[in-house]
């Protein structure tokens, strides 16, 4: 089984990096206007998003259109 790649509020970062916020719907018509970026170090805590409907995802995982 592979790793998570989707973190809400309270889950603890699995890698160090830089993670962003994602929608739920992962369409490129729901683009997210100016979404929040954080730095993570590994065991880190992820902060409450902008959005109730948004999670967290590493930059390098997360699909720009």
């Amino acid at each position: 089984m592979g790793e998570k790649t989707e973190y809400e509020k309270g889950d603890k970062a699995p890698n160090p990096g830089v993670y962003t916020e994602v929608g739920e719907a992962r369409s490129f018509h729901t683009e997210i206007q100016n979404p929040k970026r954080i730095e993570m170090e590994k065991g880190d805590t992820f902060p409450e998003t902008s959005n109730k409907n948004r999670k967290w995802k590493k930059v390098e995982k997360a699909r720009v259109h």
